[in-house]
């Protein structure tokens, strides 16, 4: 039985369909004062798959998660598999200052608390929340699915990862494409300037992909489609597994001189155009 939450509808269709499953439907409304209603309609069965991402409205997406997870165990569902292909409030890993809530590890305890026997998530931003998890987590990668992608629509791409925490990504991509790879360094020329440039490779005249996990506000890929410009690439696609996208982040990656921006459908929006219903589907299969 497949459950697909507001945030991931479509996704949950999808899967339900790789996986030859019932798909259920809910019933999800708000009250005047902003409370959430749901009721999960249709035969109940003991195992239970509840998919649903927590991205923007972070803290909507995550009650209605509880909610349909908490309902399902009182109803007594006994196995239930939590798919969150795009797992907001997964950046704070640890307590910077002193008095931070750790979100990460608070998020994580409710979903446990809530009912989930298993998580499946895709790209976790920081790989050490697994740590956190008292019950099994499986962090799928979608590298390999935008790798086939790009294969398709470029002949001898260059892969490149904004800085060097992306550096993974772009390793994963280029292996599996068998291209070159690199990542933007930034180097103290003096002590008023520095140079940001790719660390190895001449980009002169290369189609050039820059590969990130996230998007959100979109400065980490204007930079470094601006020095990619500026180091001679003759064509820039930008591309990531979770399109956050805040404001006018699209517009302004656009305005650079980006001829294209890819994404999974983790999250909804107008470059979703690889979809992850595939890798979940064979996870759920497997696990």
């Amino acid at each position: 039985m497949i459950i697909g939450g507001s945030a991931s509808q479509k996704l949950a269709a999808n899967i339900a369909g790789e996986l030859g499953d019932t798909l259920c439907s809910i019933e999800t409304r708000k009250f005047p004062d902003g409370e959430r209603y749901i009721r999960i309609k249709g035969k109940l069965e003991d195992e239970a798959v509840v998919i649903q991402s927590t991205g923007y409205p972070q803290d909507e997406n995550l009650i209605e998660l509880f909610f349909l997870l908490k309902n399902l165990k009182t109803l007594d569902v006994n196995d239930i598999k939590v798919v969150i292909p795009y797992f907001g409030y997964g950046r704070q890993d640890k307590r910077f200052r002193s008095g931070e809530a750790v979100s990460a590890s608070i998020v994580l305890d409710l979903l446990q608390d809530s009912g989930a026997s298993k998580i499946f998530t895709i790209n976790l931003h920081e790989n050490n929340i697994t740590e956190f998890f008292d019950i099994p987590v499986h962090n799928l990668s979608a590298m390999p699915l935008i790798a086939d992608y790009i294969k398709e629509i470029l002949d001898d791409p260059v892969i490149i990862a904004p800085d060097k925490g992306a550096l993974e990504h772009a390793e994963e991509i280029a292996g599996i494409l068998r291209c070159e790879h690199d990542y933007l360094e930034k180097r103290r020329i003096s002590p008023n300037e520095v140079e940001t440039k790719p660390k190895n490779l001449d980009v002169d005249e290369r189609q050039a992909v820059i590969i990130d996990d996230i998007i959100s506000t979109g400065g980490t890929m204007i930079n470094a489609s601006k020095i990619l410009k500026e180091h001679g690439a003759s064509k820039i696609i930008v591309a990531c597994v979770h399109p956050v996208l805040v404001g006018n982040s699209l517009l302004k990656i656009f305005a650079t001189g980006v001829v294209d921006v890819v994404a999974t459908n983790t999250l909804t929006s107008d470059v979703s155009v690889i979809s992850v219903a595939s890798l979940i589907a064979d996870a759920l299969r497997r696990y």
